[in-house]
This record gives C-alpha cells, sequence and structure tokens, in this order.
C-alpha cells in the first residue's frame, strides 16, 4: 500500500490514547513551489488544452515526471464537482481568497487551521498517538490540498454534506510533535465509489471518512493564510 494513503481514518479511532499510522508529506520550504501574485498567475495559462505549451514554457519533456504530474493537476482541477460540491484551484493567494469569500459571504471574517510540525524531524511515516482533540463548531468549512504543479496551486473544496472538523495534537514515536486540523466527512455517499479512502479503511460508500489535512473555517475571528502540509 502507498504509505501516502496513511492520512484517512475512520471517527471511532479520534480520540485520546489512540495510536495509528500516519504519513505526513514534509517539504522544505526553501524548496518548495513558488506561491504567485495574481498578476503573475493570470500571465500563465492554466488549462488541460494548454499542456503542450505549458511543458515548454517550464522545459519539461513529455514523458517526463513533472509533465505527469502538471497533467494529473489540470485534469483534477477540471473535473466537474460531485454533487452538492463547491470547488476551485487557486493559482495565487488572492484567488484563494476569493473561493474563501465566494463561499462563505464576501463580509464573513474566517478562522485559518494550519498544520505545524513541532520538530524539525525528518520522518514521513510512523505511529502518532493523538494527544488531544478539540471539536470545532463549523457550519461551513473549506479544505485545500497543495497540488503538484511547478508554483503554488491549491485546490479547495467546500460540501454542503454535514461534516466535522477538530483541532488535534498527535505524537509520534520518535517524539515529534504535531498541531493539525482532522476533517470527518459523515456522508460519502456522493463519492466515487473507487476512492482511495473506501479501500484503506475497508468500509462502505456512505459511511464516515475521516483524513488529517487544513481547512478554512467560517468563524468571526480574523484571516490568516493557510499553508497546507499534508
Amino acid at each position: 500500500m502507498n504509505p501516502a494513503v496513511k492520512v484517512f481514518f475512520n471517527l471511532i479511532d479520534l480520540k485520546v490514547g489512540k495510536t495509528i499510522p500516519i504519513y505526513l508529506h514534509k517539504k522544505d520550504p526553501s524548496t518548495s513551489p513558488k506561491l504567485l501574485s495574481r498578476e503573475e498567475a493570470d500571465q500563465i495559462p492554466f488549462s488541460l488544452k494548454q499542456l503542450k505549451s505549458l511543458l515548454r514554457f517550464f522545459s519539461f519533456t513529455k514523458h517526463s515526471p513533472q509533465a505527469k504530474a502538471i497533467k494529473y493537476t489540470l485534469k483534477l482541477c477540471e473535473l466537474k464537482p460531485i454533487k452538492e460540491e463547491t470547488k476551485s484551484c487557486a493559482t495565487s493567494l488572492e484567488s484563494m481568497l476569493d473561493f474563501a469569500h465566494f463561499t462563505f459571504g464576501p463580509d464573513t471574517q474566517f478562522k485559518v487551521l494550519t498544520t505545524t510540525n513541532l520538530t524539525k524531524s525528518t520522518v514521513l511515516s510512523q505511529n502518532y498517538t493523538i494527544l488531544e482533540v478539540k471539536e470545532i463548531s463549523a457550519p461551513k468549512m473549506v479544505a485545500c490540498h497543495i497540488m503538484p504543479y511547478p508554483y503554488a496551486i491549491f485546490y479547495g473544496h467546500s460540501q454542503e454534506t454535514q461534516n466535522k472538523l477538530f483541532e488535534v495534537s498527535i505524537g509520534g514515536e520518535n517524539g515529534e510533535g504535531i498541531q493539525t486540523a482532522a476533517v470527518c466527512h459523515m456522508d460519502t455517499s456522493y463519492w466515487d465509489r473507487k476512492h482511495v479512502a473506501f479501500h484503506v479503511l475497508r468500509v462502505e460508500v456512505g459511511s464516515p471518512v475521516c483524513h488529517f489535512s487544513c481547512a478554512i473555517n467560517r468563524l468571526s475571528l480574523p484571516a490568516t493564510i493557510c499553508t497546507c502540509r499534508f
């Protein structure tokens, strides 16, 4: 099994003292893709139809790993949203905030939950014990995921179906400490039956699926920048 799928877990496992295997996708900030301004991003096409031009622009060959990653991201971003879902691929910080305001309302302030690595560990996969769980009241939220691309692309999506949001502290076998957000999708009946989460958790379509992530949460708190680590 690909260790990168070890971000999914069952709701029953989200309790203090529970130990579960988790894969953390850690990146060195100095080598991470750059977050462009709207002005910069708008000058670069972001379309699967422009794939050949994009590969020339970034100087990647057709069959290179980078070309496959670009194609994957563009295809995912252009897929139609599932039922009761709103989605957007943000190519800049401004467009990411635009999507949040579109989802929550133009005058709504929102809180941002991020994943924070409290140590300098470089271990990607190990067993983590849940140290603290705090449920956040969030009638609406936007989950965002960093996508593989030459510059920073955030895949943001919001579902009207019932979700639960938690702030979680976890500790690794090597003493590593992590503060993160956990999202539990309580109704997955509209998800693709081939979704990897159903296979990993050995549950049927429609069952609750939880995963570690970062999420923008609609609350009356100041906005900050969302940075995804998973």
